[in-house]
């Protein structure tokens, strides 16, 4: 895809703006701006040094300390955010126990928690569901829709949290907190931020803009960015059975993409509120990410090419926020709803060389086009009430519904020296219907206070979801068109939390999750979108549902933090893609969802932080996964490294003045095939990479230095240096069909705050 010089103009006026907005920070007077954040601590030779708990809402929708959440819980505040300088949120997780991130490229990164990705876990922005149901089993909705500039807090419950979310929240739940407006409390007050980041490697350019404030009983909040990166370059190096000689381009891991959004909230008083907020995000020319054949030293394979040359998100999100109401069923009622437009254009180009045989240059190209038009409305409304001074009873419903459209075109042709003179031949069959998908949820929890160092948690909810297919143009299979699928699940959970000492927790869960099949499980028919095999539908698919068990401690006193879970999820009639046995369409092996018996998953994850002196801090985590199809213990499932270690050491100076952090990563050696007597070798083909996926080792180091501050006005220059030994390496999901990660990074940034 090439820019149009319209387009080029249009990207050059955006820097030119904000260059503009930059230069006007620098003469304006200060006396009219208010920090967003209080003031750094002075160097303090007395000062002790604490390590500070964040407060967390998802896992119990009750704010509480990270400590006292009877649940395996993971925070990245501001701090952390602005330290990393992520291209997206699921960046940023790579450093948590138990998470990964599967994908490529600049805006295409989506987590994985546990072993699970996709649709199994749920994106959640403010506590309102992002997933839709038209997207790919493994590929969830991108957390790039929201700006990461705009993120507050990131958290992630690592375990299903289907009672208090619904479908979707079987393998874990992340929530994008953003920013919200100035509080009531401080009166009339402006403030915001402005930053300029470059990086090297793809020469991305991004400038971004926030700017919040407060008039009487008005709040608001905007915010805007603009990013251009090219595709980047991986280094030489050998990853398995793969080896670069030199750099080599990673194809469609570059973006040209843009984030809107303005909140208005206006308060009554403290605590009634009103908001509404609207959002607009748009990306041009991503893809899925590739490295070519010819540079793999593999010319005569399939090639298999997956961009997305333009999606476009809005969103209109509105609410009434109350608490302190001592009504006789709440004291705290919050309420909902939002209207979501999702387009995406999605081609994918299929080269098989040699389908007439050995020395005959013909090769069979597949172009497929498809564009999906998704339009969802989402509600939820929660009240809390404290019963007897002590117990908090939170409930609620949510409703979300899906309008799924879309259009597809396929053309198939011959092309190489010895190609016979056959015209393309053109397909306009869609792949999927259009349909409706919609989720209704009634829930209920309970925070009990058993005794002075013993609460209880425990939840219980009835979902139904139901998806009907539409008449849909060009299409007529009696298969897919007219048919409807419905389901109803009631799910529970509890959690204990038993205070031993004063800083020592103890905790244990267990509870049901599950996920409702969706559009594309239940009926696409076609071929699949890496071109290896032709799906076809499943209309009886059941729910996935699971078991999950966490047993952990928590500890924490003044200076050291430190948590360890152990955990188990039994997934029952798990949905996956199967071969159907000697069955071909269009030369292509035939496959299908369907439910399986049993996947089981179980690991442990370490974490902790130490701060021995004021300023100073250090942090590391182990994770191990183990993951297994009790039916087969031959078919491979798990979606992580089985084993990750990941260490920090972070100085921030107390005055603010400057920080610096170094950071590593070690993923160990998984094996895709580990049985003996090769069984698994002959039912799964074996990859580029090898049937051994080996250990890699990730080194970062990053700082950041105040160089001016006049008034409430502060300049910042920030450098990171991300990969720095240069290695070559492939995040699990990645490896396979090899999408390498980008080679040594220089990113340099500018921030003023005001």
């Amino acid at each position: 895809m090439f820019n149009s010089p319209a387009d080029t103009a249009g990207g050059l006026h955006r820097v030119a703006y904000f260059g503009l907005l930059f230069a006007f920070l620098l003469v304006v007077p200060k006396s009219a701006f208010a920090q967003e954040t209080p003031e750094a601590e002075p160097d303090s030779a007395t000062a002790e040094p604490v390590i500070m708990q964040p407060i967390a809402v998802t896992a119990t929708r009750d704010p509480k300390e990270l400590f006292v959440i009877a649940a395996p819980v993971s925070v990245l505040d501001t701090v952390a955010l602005r330290m990393v300088t992520p291209n997206t949120a699921s960046d940023i997780l790579k450093g948590l126990p138990g998470i990964d991130v599967n994908g490529v490229g600049t805006n295409q990164t989506r987590p994985t928690i546990r072993g699970q990705r996709g649709q199994r876990i749920l994106l959640l922005e403010d506590g309102l569901r992002l997933n839709n149901a038209r997207r790919q089993q493994d590929f969830g909705e991108l957390p790039a829709i929201v700006d990461v500039n705009n993120v507050s807090q990131v958290e992630v419950v690592r375990g299903p949290a289907s009672v208090l979310y619904g479908t979707d929240a079987i393998g874990g739940v992340v929530n994008l907190r953003t920013s919200n407006v100035p509080s009531l409390s401080g009166g009339d007050m402006y403030g915001g931020r402005v930053t300029f980041m470059y990086r090297d490697e793809g020469e991305q350019l991004r400038p971004t803009m926030d700017l919040f404030g407060r008039i009487g009983k008005v709040g608001f909040r905007g915010s805007a960015s603009y990013r251009n990166a090219k595709n980047y370059f991986a280094p030489s190096g050998s990853f398995g059975d793969i080896t670069l000689g030199d750099n080599t381009e990673v194809n469609d891991t570059g973006v040209e993409d843009q984030n809107y959004s303005l909140l208005l909230d206006y308060s009554f008083n403290l605590d009634h509120s009103v908001f509404v907020k609207g959002e607009y995000y748009n990306a041009r020319d991503a893809g899925f990410g590739y490295v070519s054949n010819d540079d793999l030293g593999t010319p005569n394979d399939v090639s298999i090419v997956i961009q997305y040359p333009d999606q476009t998100v809005g969103k209109l999100t509105a609410g009434y926020r109350a608490q302190d109401l001592s009504w006789g069923i709440a004291d705290r009622l919050d309420i909902s709803g939002f209207y979501m437009n999702n387009e995406r254009d999605l081609v994918q180009n299929i080269g098989i060389p040699g389908v007439f045989g050995p020395g005959q240059d013909v090769t069979l190209a597949i172009n497929s086009q498809n564009y999906t038009d998704i339009s969802s409305v989402g509600t939820r409304a929660e009240a809390a009430k404290l019963l007897g001074g002590k117990h908090l009873l939170t409930y609620g419903l949510d409703f979300y519904f899906d309008d799924s459209k879309n259009t597809d075109r396929t053309e198939t042709s011959f092309t190489g020296a010895d190609a016979p003179p056959f015209p393309p031949e053109v397909d306009e069959t869609p792949n999927v219907p259009n349909a409706t998908y919609n989720r209704f949820g009634v829930f209920a929890q309970g925070d009990f206070q058993l005794h002075s160092k013993l609460s209880l948690i425990t939840g219980l909810r009835w979902q139904n979801v139901h998806s009907e297919t539409k008449e849909t143009e060009n299409l007529d299979n009696p298969l897919v068109v007219g048919i409807t699928n419905n389901a109803q699940t009631v799910v529970a959970s509890a959690n204990v939390l038993w205070e031993v000492l004063p800083s020592l927790n103890l905790v244990g869960t267990v509870g049901r999750g599950f996920r409702a099949p969706n559009i594309i499980e239940l009926y696409f028919n076609g071929p699949t979108p890496e071109g290896s095999g032709y799906l076809i539908p499943n209309t009886g698919l059941e729910s996935e549902t699971s078991l999950n068990v966490d047993l952990g401690v928590k500890y924490s006193r003044r200076n050291v933090s430190f948590e360890a879970f152990v955990f188990r999820n039994d997934i029952r009639n798990g949905i996956r893609i199967t071969a159907v046995p000697d069955s071909a369409i269009n030369g292509l092996d035939v496959y299908q969802n369907q439910n399986f018996g049993e996947l089981l998953y179980r690991g442990f994850e370490l974490g902790g932080q130490y701060a021995p002196v004021l300023g100073l801090q250090l942090g590391a985590s182990f994770s191990f996964l183990d993951a297994e199809d009790v039916l087969d213990e031959n078919s491979p499932i798990a979606d992580s490294y089985r084993t990750r270690l990941n260490g920090d050491v972070t100085y921030r100076r107390p005055s603010g003045a400057w920080w610096a952090t170094y950071d590593f990563r070690f993923q160990g050696e998984s094996t895709i095939c580990q049985d003996t007597n090769d069984t698994c070798k002959s039912q799964v083909a074996q990859p580029a990479v090898g049937y051994v996926l080996p250990s890699f080792n990730v080194h970062n180091v990053r700082a950041g230095v105040r160089i001016a501050q006049i008034g409430r006005t502060s300049h910042y220059i920030t450098a990171s240096l991300e990969n720095f030994t240069d290695a070559l390496y492939a995040e699990f999901s990645n490896a396979t069909f090899f999408r390498p990660q980008p080679r040594r990074t220089l990113l340099i940034g500018w921030t003023s705050t005001f």
